[in-house]
């Protein structure tokens, strides 16, 4: 059977963001955590900007400004730094597994302050979830290791700050366009930083400094343009599923690139956070009574897409909500926020002052 371009973008991006945790191992040997986070950022906002023009980025409004700063607060600068320092003695595969839970606090975030039903589900996959990645917290045996667990628990709760704060925009912007202001604005934040990323690129020996170029320019610049190609073609469920796989991805790579072997009992937390994270995202059945109402009135009802994580996970990011659109991403919850359907150059509404039909999810990438 013949695959998809929107089918192989979709395998792309959970490679890409996979294969960030990884990297991020080896760029810390050159960089450490302050020259890394901003390298990375530095890297993908110049090559989005660069693209920015051909793939339909618009100019965002002015009274968007404060949310998008926040974004690039948590998402972006805040995110980078506490995964970079997290993974100093954190393995790689090991984050990944505590960065796929970010979904459960952007889910938490929108029942708190958005006024969304919670459910059955949601509660159970979110106490799921947590106590699997407090399971991962503990598999070291270790106070470094421990420490650095949390670290990394922190970055997927900002990760998830981020996925609940891209909600708003994505009314009016595309899961693009709002990826790449977050990035942007991360950049700017974290330009305190500057000297320690050009001693990096100065001192850094080659594999160094390789990973930290292929941080910025595969899971975050490429990772973005292809998951928005492939969420604007491809149904959100699918979108969503794939997500789930950027930890069992990242595991491999690790392995092969780092010879890096989770313990046991981290891959048991994993499970578990995964299995919640897939629980809190599960769609109740609709009863036959909605559909045949929908009928009736000569409609169609559908159920509005979840919003879940990649990021990452991104990213995240590396999320990304990493399905909320990184996922899970970033991703990680990385990784849907809106009905309709996504153009990535969002030319229908350009000028019109009308959003894109759909939005995809703002991924989280590691």
């Amino acid at each position: 059977m013949k695959l998809s371009k929107a089918v192989w973008a979709l395998a792309l991006t959970v490679f890409a963001w996979a294969s960030a945790f990884p990297a991020i191992r080896v760029g810390l040997e050159g960089f450490g955590v302050a020259g890394l986070s901003l390298a990375r950022l530095m890297v993908a906002s110049v090559a989005l900007a660069v693209a920015a023009p051909f793939l339909g980025v618009r100019i965002p409004r002015r009274q968007d400004l404060p949310m998008i700063v926040l974004c690039g607060l948590t998402g972006m600068s805040a995110y980078q730094v506490l995964l970079n320092w997290g993974e100093v003695n954190v393995p790689a595969g090991t984050a990944s597994l505590l960065i796929a839970v970010a979904p459960v606090f952007s889910v938490l975030l929108a029942v708190a302050f958005l006024g969304e039903r919670i459910t059955r589900l949601k509660v159970v996959g979110s106490v799921v979830a947590i106590a699997g990645a407090a399971v991962i917290a503990v598999a070291g045996g270790h106070a470094e290791y421990t420490t650095s667990a949390w670290v990394v628990l922190a970055a997927a709760v900002v990760q998830g700050v981020y996925h609940f704060a891209t909600k708003p925009l994505l009314v009016r912007y595309t899961g693009l366009e709002v990826a790449c202001y977050a990035m942007w604005a991360g950049t700017f934040f974290l330009l305190p930083l500057l000297p320690q990323m050009v001693h990096g690129f100065a001192a850094a020996s080659t594999a160094p400094l390789l990973s930290t170029v292929f941080l910025g320019l595969f899971p975050s610049a490429v990772g973005f343009v292809v998951w928005g190609y492939a969420v604007a073609r491809l149904s959100m469920a699918s979108s969503t599923a794939a997500l789930y796989l950027v930890p069992p991805v990242a595991l491999v790579v690790a392995y092969l690139w780092l010879d890096e072997v989770p313990s046991p009992l981290a891959l048991v937390g994993g499970v578990l956070g995964i299995a919640g994270v897939a629980l809190i995202n599960r769609r109740p059945r609709r009863a036959d009574g909605g559909e045949a109402a929908g009928k009736a009135t000569g409609r169609h009802t559908t159920d509005r897409p979840r919003h879940v994580n990649g990021h990452a996970n991104g990213h995240s990011a590396d999320r990304p909500d990493h399905a909320n659109g990184h996922a899970n991403g970033h991703a990680t919850d990385h990784s849907g926020h809106a009905n309709g359907r996504d153009r990535m150059d969002a030319s229908s509404c350009r000028g019109t002052g009308h959003p894109a039909e759909r939005k995809g999810p703002s991924a989280g990438f590691e």
